[in-house]
């Protein structure tokens, strides 16, 4: 007996089973791959903004740099431009106080933040879905094989181990691909979540630091227009 022979011997409920769990760990480790890819580019960019950021360049100056690829910022150059962009315009008005800029600055920055937090969860829940129900699911299938098998013993007048065997080896096969599919999504979603809470609060301490930056030269009248 081979595993392919004792697969397509199966019942046609558990190979519907196992063709369902091999579509959804394709799907897992295709999301694995993209997600870990996103996450290495996230982290990635946001090393290099926060070097250049405190490397002193001019802050106007590397606005006006990121405003002109607006469209594709992400991450921390996003949270920065929502920020500087809000805060000059509010500055500009005559009739709007510095303390008022500033909050619409930190206004505009918590609106990019919680977008970048929806990108860098995007599918996480699939993952945990897949970790979660996976195992249920081949046990289901395998279940449904072995009472398929018993029941099969009926027409038998002497029942042995080589009679139930087979029936009982290609029930536990939706077992194992359940497991297959369900370990890599939960190691997967377990490791990804940790590092886009990271990446989040490396987010959110940038802008707090970035506020207490406007708050300083409003204060001390150098502007930043």
């Amino acid at each position: 007996m081979s595993i392919t022979h004792l697969i397509f011997e199966a019942s046609l409920v558990v190979q519907l089973v196992m063709l369902l769990l091999l579509v959804v760990s394709i799907l897992s480790w295709t999301l694995i791959f993209f997600k870990y890819a996103v996450i290495k580019r996230a982290r990635s960019a946001a090393d290099q903004f926060e070097r250049r950021f405190w490397s002193g360049v001019d802050l106007g100056d590397l606005y006006k740099r990121l405003s002109s690829r607006r469209a594709r910022l992400e991450g921390m150059e996003l949270i920065f431009e929502s920020g500087f962009r809000e805060f000059a315009q509010l500055r500009k008005n005559r009739n709007v106080d510095s303390s008022a800029a500033i909050e619409g600055a930190q206004r505009a920055m918590r609106v990019a933040l919680n977008r970048e937090i929806d990108r860098l969860e995007n599918h996480l829940s699939f993952l945990a879905t897949v970790g979660s129900t996976s195992p249920y699911v081949g046990l289901f299938g395998t279940v449904w094989g072995i009472m398929h098998s018993f029941m099969g013993l009926g027409a038998v007048k002497q029942a042995t181990i080589a009679t139930v065997a087979p029936g009982i080896a290609e029930a536990l096969i939706a077992t194992a691909m359940g497991l297959f599919a369900a370990i890599p999504a939960v190691v997967a979603y377990n490791r990804y979540s940790n590092d886009v809470e990271r990446l989040i609060s490396k987010y959110d301490i940038f802008a707090e630091e970035f506020s207490s930056i406007l708050q300083r030269q409003t204060h001390s009248g150098s502007g930043t227009e």
